[in-house]
């Protein structure tokens, strides 16, 4: 790089000296010679100057064209190798962040330090259709498949592309096709066995058949509530991207579910008391699957809160003009390492106890998503011993106007 720099600064001090001579023998003037020498030699050392800017991904010994290579590789956001005999040559932005800056000018194996890259890397030529699969490279979470390819001139290319994603998806389908074959294989175990005992002698005993058939028929429940769910989890997400387009009135949706529950009876509906605004605007949205959302709170709140305690419905405008529903109970609250895990497909903080008051695992899941499709927000807020509060806001279908929002409370009890 300083012997270039050289002759081209020894070059254009040449061509500076020839037009300086050139003007004095034209005008004899050496005043004016001398200032077309000093112009001369100031816009060379300008040309050379803004030249002499290069990126600092390339190695010095890089010809020219490979410099523009690496300016173009910068722009690439996935990390990108030029490999020469073995020896990185360039490297661009991403591929020094998640490598190290020093790779430029290692050896290759070296600059990647993964055996699998190594095995590829000490190879003579480059295999194109056959990924390497990165595990650990940068964190021990990231994956990553190393692609290769070879140039004309014999410059090897080193692709990094991030599976990371692509495998957490898969890993979380293959966790929900296992758990949902758990939860459907356990409910189908237990029915097949009391039909086994009653072909046996134990049919011949009604107080025992009726037993037993109660049990399958608790089991064939559970596992048609688990079907029901699982289709139901699948069409939100089929619909995650599509919009609703129904105007819905939640006051009016809020007392239906309530007399829904009402006429299901259940030991702790007289238990709720539901608190409902004035003047609440509709909000945008899919009807069936809101009514699903009031359904699956307000039946969590019963199933985890302490029998007689109540259970907290409100439905009310927010601090900032959105639409919020809300469930608190007063139960045994939610330890705060498991909040953030709720949400998942078949998590459970009591698993014995979720499958004993008939929970699928999947109804905060089914809520999560019917709130993001209306482009909502969910949280949760619990205290141990104290008790767990679920809250919805949604955005409303027009502009709050700016009466007051004084709540009415409608102390529900049995069947008023």
């Amino acid at each position: 790089m300083a012997s270039r720099f050289v002759q081209r600064l020894t070059g254009a001090l040449v061509i500076a000296v020839l037009a300086a001579i050139a003007v004095y023998l034209v005008d004899g003037r050496p005043d004016g010679a001398a200032v077309t020498l000093v112009g001369a030699v100031a816009a060379a050392l300008a040309a050379m100057g803004l030249r002499e800017r290069r990126p600092a991904v390339a190695n010095p010994d890089v010809p020219d064209a490979d410099l523009l290579v690496a300016e173009v590789l910068d722009a690439i956001r996935e990390p990108v190798l030029l490999v020469r005999a073995g020896i990185v040559t360039c490297a661009n932005a991403a591929a020094r962040s998640l490598l190290g800056g020093h790779i430029v000018g290692e050896d290759v194996r070296v600059a990647i330090r993964h055996p699998a890259a190594a095995d590829r890397l000490a190879s003579p030529a480059a295999l194109p259709d056959r990924p390497v699969e990165l595990v650990g490279l940068g964190t021990r979470e990231q994956r990553w498949e190393m692609h290769t390819g070879e140039t004309s001139h014999g410059v090897r290319i080193v692709h990094l592309v991030d599976q990371t994603g692509n495998y957490a998806a898969e890993r979380m389908r293959i966790d929900f096709v296992a758990n949902a074959s758990h939860e459907l294989r356990t409910p189908l175990a237990s029915i097949l066995g009391f039909i086994e005992t009653l072909s046996d002698e134990a049919g011949e005993d009604p107080g025992i058949r009726n037993r037993f058939l109660k049990v399958m028929f608790d089991e064939a429940r559970r596992m048609q509530r688990l079907v029901e769910d699982l289709i139901s989890l699948s069409r939100i997400e089929a619909e995650k991207y599509r919009l609703p387009g129904e105007t819905v009135d939640l006051t009016e949706l809020l007392e239906e579910v309530h007399g829904e529950l009402l006429a299901a009876g259940g030991p702790r509906i007289g238990q709720a008391a539901i608190t409902i605004g004035d003047d609440l605007p509709p909000v945008v949205g899919d009807r069936a699957q809101l009514s699903q959302l009031l359904h699956n709170l307000i039946n969590n709140a019963m199933k985890y809160g302490k029998a007689g305690t109540p259970v907290n419905v409100t439905l009310a405008l927010d601090r900032s003009g959105m639409v919020r529903f809300a469930v608190a109970d007063e139960g045994e609250g939610i330890a705060p390492q498991h909040i953030p895990r709720l949400t998942e497909r078949f998590y459970r903080v009591d698993a014995g106890r979720s499958r004993s008051v008939g929970g699928t695992g999947l109804g905060l899941a089914i809520v999560k998503h019917i709130a993001e499709r209306h482009r909502g927000r969910l949280d949760i807020a619990s205290k141990v011993g104290v008790g767990t509060t679920v809250a919805i806001t949604l955005p409303p279908a027009e502009p709050v106007s700016s009466k007051g929002n004084a709540a009415v409370t409608q102390a529900v009890t049995g069947g008023n």
